[in-house]
C-alpha cells in the first residue's frame, strides 16, 4: 500500500555525528517542522533510533519513515538526501501494533510499558531463572528453568527473538513468538507459535532466590514476579518504506541469507 505527498517534515536523529549532520542538512533542503506539527517523522540512526521514535510518536498516528545513519538498520531505509518527498509519497505503509506488559514486583506494585520488539523476562543473578508460563489462563509449562523468555511481535522477530533462535514470522501474520533464552530445563523446548490475540502471564519462581527483570524494548523493571502480555489492537504505529524495499521482503530475504 503506498502512501500519499506529505508536506511537513520533522526531522530526528540519533546521537551519533552522523545522524545529526544529517539531521542538519536536511532540515535545509526540506524546512523541516517540529514533530508536533509534522506530517511524518523522519528517523535518522539505527532501528534503535526507529524504535524511540515510534514510542514517541504512539498514540498520534503519525507515519515513520527511517533513514538509516546507524550500524544496523533492519528498520531503515537507504540514506539519500535527494528525492526525499517523492519517496515518502511512493513508500508502502506497513501497521503494527504493540505488546502491553504489565509487571507486578514483589512489592505487589504493577508497571505497565509497551512493546514494538518484544517483551522479555532475564535473570538478574548468576543463578538460572524459573518460570511458568499460562496463556489464556490455562496452565501450559509448569516450570521452565532458562536464562530468561521473551514474546515477541513480528516486527520484533528479527530482533532479540532471532538471536535466541527463535523463528521469523512475516509481517501480517497473526503470531506472536514465545521463545526461552538459554533453556535449561526442558532443554529441548525451543518455544511456541501463538496467535497474537492470546494473553500471556508468566510467572516467576522463588522470585527471592531468583530474581528477574522484565523489559518491554528498553523500558526495564526489576524485581518482578508476575508478568501479564497482551497485543494492543487499538494502538496503530505506521512505520514507511521504500516500494520494494518493505518489512515483508526484508524478513523473506533473511531466511534465505548466508
Amino acid at each position: 500500500m503506498t502512501g500519499r505527498g506529505y508536506e511537513r517534515i520533522a526531522f530526528v536523529a540519533s546521537g551519533a555525528d552522523d545522524a545529526r549532520e544529517a539531521r542538519a542538512t536536511l532540515n535545509t533542503l526540506y524546512d523541516g517542522v517540529p514533530v508536533d506539527q509534522a506530517d511524518v517523522v523522519v528517523a535518522l540512526g539505527g532501528d534503535g533510533m526507529m524504535l524511540l521514535t515510534l514510542h514517541d510518536v504512539m498514540g498520534r498516528n503519525v507515519p515513520i519513515y527511517g533513514m538509516n545513519r546507524g550500524s544496523v538498520g533492519f528498520l531503515m531505509n537507504d540514506y539519500r538526501e535527494e528525492g526525499l518527498r517523492e519517496r515518502l509519497a511512493a513508500a508502502e505503509r506497513t501497521v503494527i501494533h504493540p505488546l502491553t506488559m504489565r509487571a507486578r514486583d514483589r512489592d505487589n506494585k504493577v508497571h505497565v510499558a509497551k512493546a514494538i520488539n518484544e517483551v522479555a523476562l532475564w535473570r538478574e543473578t548468576y543463578q538460572a531463572a524459573k518460570f511458568r508460563i499460562e496463556v489464556d489462563g490455562k496452565p501450559r509449562m509448569p516450570e521452565l528453568i532458562c536464562d530468561g523468555v521473551l514474546l515477541a511481535t513480528p516486527a520484533g522477530s528479527t530482533a532479540y527473538n532471532l538471536s535466541a533462535h527463535g523463528p521469523l514470522l512475516p509481517l501480517a501474520s497473526p503470531l506472536l513468538a514465545l521463545t526461552p533464552i538459554s533453556p535449561f530445563r526442558p532443554r529441548r523446548w525451543r518455544g511456541a507459535l501463538l496467535p497474537d490475540r492470546a494473553a500471556v502471564a508468566i510467572d516467576v519462581l522463588e522470585p527471592e532466590k531468583r530474581p528477574v527483570a522484565a523489559v518491554a524494548d528498553n523500558i526495564e523493571f526489576r524485581d518482578v514476579k508476575r508478568v501479564e502480555i497482551a497485543l494492543d489492537r487499538k494502538t496503530n504505529l505506521v512505520m514507511l518504506h521504500d516500494a520494494g524495499h518493505g518489512l515483508d521482503e526484508r524478513i523473506l530475504a533473511e531466511q534465505f541469507g548466508w
